[in-house]
């Protein structure tokens, strides 16, 4: 749904013909200090959050502040009087590290109760604090301090863009001492809430800080090298998002030099040096001394950050922890929330915050680690840890091609003795996705990416099929590869794509890995294990899998050398095989 579909505007603002003359007021005071060029307003940045609406926002915001409801849909009305009679609200400026001064909003109860508190770092973009302008609201409702700020180096914060460094830890511990200061009353006890780009900043500052007693991250990270560099092989799609979306952002030298770094393939281990200490797996031992209690939200086919890190960083927390997985795309299951409507994300994000800062017995502590939305039916599954919920691996070995379909089959039992070469430097229709992000509307709407299997190539791809499924095959876990292959030339990638294909041939993806190797020997086979991309998938009875083996997909960069083969083998004593998680 596009941010100015009447729908999204309704969200937040009953649709109208006549904008307002508050509107038009709180937007020049919002931009006019943003310190951004005119020029750079007129050349929007690509945004990771296409359902944002700023005018909307603003215009709630502007409510909050004036007492002028008109347009505001009669849900944001109710809530607008009832925070105007019971907390104070305004703009602040927050010293944060090193002298800067970070652009904040501050929702407070003066009645001198004691009251537990929650900061929230923004998201990677420009709107900075406004993206929370609706769930701060409905926090400090619900009693809370709040403060959400905009991340150094966007917006109207000053200083740069760090990248969740350490000015950005001291700044989230700057931005608690402000709220602290600003209640009345004693604060019994601290949160830190963020989306995307804020919820690892939250991770990392509940590390460094001992004040901070809960968690939750939405759309997070927990291993940002490994993030950037899956299997070897760079995100160049998501580095280019990200580079995009801040735009008019104030990016540090470093940060810039990384990025691009990232995409020419250069200075590798320099950069993942630099991604340790932005990773909250690396200080994973300084939550778990504390037993910090961490919600997770994640979406199954997160294209920004690849959920298996995620997972990694989860699997590794000792305290109370919740992953709740969603069918979707970086920050779209919980966008929803942000702009107003009700949403399962922030739902269980506000009980994580209740439960354990205010000692709310809501029940979240007894409905499992995890809570998944299987693809594509939607329906919730509950288990107590992630492992719980992990089916058993049922090996399908990959065999040689078949005379009919140059197919080759996934089969039970090994067959040796095969190859496949497969040419380089053409990408087929099994791609990732069609964009970063704006797929996972689309598949959040029951209208998931179909993929005809029959335009995919087979001299540039190698494709394996099962027969078809005479019950349904509930995938629940991490599939594994394990693929023996040489390459002619010492650099290669590949990327291995597993698909459901119905009755009529057309596919959705199910899940992905790319694979590279840098420094391998021409012509000299090897065997390869690597894990797919965790996956809670249904395959329908008579559907069939399908993994596909390509060398190219625009989400990821390519070391192929040109005019290049893979050679796909399945020798004696060490079959290639693709480990299906059955449950």
């Amino acid at each position: 749904m596009h941010p100015k579909h009447p729908v999204a505007a309704a969200i937040l603002v009953r649709a109208t013909s006549a904008s307002k003359p508050g509107d038009q007021h709180c937007r020049r005071r919002y931009e006019g200090s943003s310190g951004v060029s005119s020029q750079a307003q007129e050349q929007a940045p690509v945004s990771l959050y296409p359902e944002l609406d700023e005018a909307t926002l603003l215009r709630f915001v502007h409510s909050l502040e004036s007492g002028d409801t008109a347009g505001l849909s009669t849900t944001r009305v109710e809530e607008v009087t009832r925070a105007r009679a019971l907390l104070q609200m305004r703009r602040v400026r927050v010293p944060g590290d090193g002298g800067i001064e970070l652009a904040g909003y501050l929702w407070t109860h003066h009645d001198g109760r004691d009251r537990p508190a929650i900061v929230m770092p923004s998201p990677w973009t420009d709107l900075g604090w406004l993206a929370y302008a609706v769930q701060g609201t409905l926090f400090a409702l619900n009693g809370y301090h709040v403060l959400a700020y905009t991340a150094r180096g966007f917006g109207q914060s000053g200083g740069e863009v760090e990248v969740a460094g350490s000015d950005d830890v001291a700044d989230g511990s700057a931005a608690l001492d402000h709220l602290l200061d600003q209640t009345g009353g004693t604060v019994t006890g601290v949160g830190f809430l963020g989306d995307s780009y804020g919820s690892g900043i939250s991770q990392l500052v509940a590390a460094h800080d001992d004040r901070v007693q809960a968690v939750a991250a939405l759309s997070t990270w927990g291993d940002l090298g490994e993030a950037f560099y899956e299997n070897e092989t760079r995100h160049v799609a998501s580095v280019a998002a990200l580079l995009g979306a801040a735009k008019n952002a104030r990016l540090s030298a470093r940060t810039r030099q990384v990025f691009d770094d990232v995409l020419a393939g250069r200075n590798i281990e320099q950069t993942l040096e630099w991604a340790r200490d932005r990773s909250p797996y690396t200080h994973r031992d300084r939550l778990n001394q504390r037993r910090v209690p961490v919600f997770f939200a994640q979406a199954w086919h997160e294209t920004l950050f690849p959920n298996n890190q995620t997972l990694k960083m989860f699997n590794a927390l000792e305290g109370p922890k919740r992953l709740d997985y969603s069918i979707g795309d970086h920050s779209s299951p919980e966008m929803s929330g942000i702009l107003g409507l009700p949403n399962r994300i922030w739902q269980d994000a506000h009980r994580w915050m209740n439960h354990h800062l205010k000692g709310e017995a809501n029940g979240i502590d007894k409905e499992g680690e995890l809570v998944s939305q299987v693809m594509w039916s939607g329906t919730l599954e509950a288990s107590a840890t992630w492992h719980d919920s992990t089916g058993d691996p049922q090996r399908l070995y990959l065999t040689g091609a078949g005379a009919d379909t140059g197919d080759g089959a996934l089969t039970d039992k090994p067959e040796n003795g095969w190859t496949r070469t497969i040419g380089t430097g053409a990408d087929t229709p099994a791609t990732v996705a069609d964009s970063i992000i704006k797929a996972g509307y689309a598949e959040m709407a029951g209208n998931p990416k179909p993929y005809p299997t029959r335009d995919i190539s087979r001299t540039a791809a190698g494709v394996w099929v099962g027969p078809p499924l005479t019950r349904t095959a509930r995938l629940r876990g991490t599939p594994g590869l394990q693929l023996n292959y040489a390459s002619s030339n010492g650099g290669s990638t590949f990327v291995a794509h597993l698909f459901d294909v119905d009755p009529d041939d057309s596919a959705h993806i199910i899940t992905h890995a790319p694979f590279t190797r840098t420094d391998g020997s021409t012509g000299e086979p090897e065997a390869v294990r690597l894990d797919l991309q965790a996956t809670g998938y249904d395959v329908a009875a008579g559907h069939r899998l399908m993994l596909v083996i390509d060398t190219q997909d625009p989400f990821y960069a390519d070391s192929n050398g040109q005019g290049t083969t893979l050679t796909v083998t399945s020798p004696d004593g060490n079959p290639s095989y693709l480990d299906i998680p059955l449950a």
